[in-house]
């Protein structure tokens, strides 16, 4: 199912890629600035669906003795700098908006609508073809909801194309331009904060060290419990290490079975590495 999930999102790339070259070139000859945002927002979609295609190849090459967690980060940078890109988008879009409320230009309503409905007819396929899939598939779900917003910006430009031919407001396109804007603002922040967060191997979402430190505490047959760290590698992929010390009574062997059940059972971490201390030697967190 996996093959066949990744023959939808290529499928719906190349959908969405050729379609935001022909909306921006469509909003450069209409003059519309809110086609141009959409064009902004469904470049921001296809980098995503990008990502999704690139996990499928990337989690099927091997480590190797250099890079033994393999090339999941390589994704992590690529988001990173499409977030970034998309940022600077933003400004230049909403630079352009206020001019345009300040003296608005002409728009070309009709050129626009038609652009608008080709956009529409395009996501529509697009969510056809990713609700079809697995939808235990993470990838294939965060691409469908990359497309589903793209539906939404090609509703919001039709319905201001109409209302440009029906009024004559110019305002209508560069207001719809900044609502597209904020679309993009907050998909361009999600992707590089998360990135971030990655690269710098913080504290994954949800997971406590301190938190972590103590229930491990409470385990049966441990004394001790610290220097427990817990990063990212790439998407849900969660790698920790703690270390330990066993009580009098219990076998030190036992214990790394038995912290790692209680992390994946917590947190959902499957990747453990723990290290059994003797008893008295662990220091406290923060060294």
């Amino acid at each position: 199912m996996t093959a066949a999930n990744e023959r939808r999102i290529r499928l719906v790339f190349i959908f969405t890629t050729t379609y935001a070259a022909i909306q921006a070139a469509g909003g450069w000859f209409s003059g519309s600035l809110a086609l141009i945002a959409d064009s902004g927002h469904m470049v921001s979609d296809a980098a995503a669906l990008l990502l999704a295609l690139i996990a499928y190849r990337v989690a099927r090459r091997p480590a190797d003795g250099t890079r033994t967690y393999g090339f999941h980060r390589v994704r992590v940078l690529a988001a990173l700098a499409n977030g970034a890109t998309l940022l600077l988008l933003v400004v230049w879009i909403a630079w352009e908006a206020v001019q345009r409320i300040n003296a608005p230009g002409e728009v070309l309503a009709g050129p626009m609508l038609a652009v608008a409905v080709v956009g529409l007819l395009v996501n529509v396929a697009g969510a056809y073809l990713l609700w079809s899939g697995n939808a235990s598939d993470s990838n294939l779900r965060g691409a469908l909801l990359h497309v589903l917003g793209d539906l939404v910006g090609s509703v919001g430009a039709i319905a201001a194309a109409i209302g440009i031919m029906l009024t004559g407001w110019a305002l209508l396109d560069p207001l719809l331009s900044v609502l597209v804007a904020g679309l993009v603002v907050r998909s361009a922040w999600t992707l590089v904060s998360d990135s971030l967060r990655v690269l710098l191997q913080a504290t994954p979402r949800g997971v406590d060290a301190t938190q972590a430190e103590t229930g491990i505490r409470s385990l049966p047959g441990v004394a001790e419990a610290g220097h427990f760290h817990a990063w990212t590698l790439a998407d849900e992929t969660i790698v920790a290490t703690v270390h330990v010390s066993a009580r009098p009574d219990a076998d030190p062997l036992a214990l790394p079975p038995v912290v790692s059940d209680w992390l994946k059972g917590r947190y959902g971490i499957e990747h453990v590495t723990v290290q059994v201390d003797p008893l008295g030697q662990l220091v406290s967190r923060g060294d």
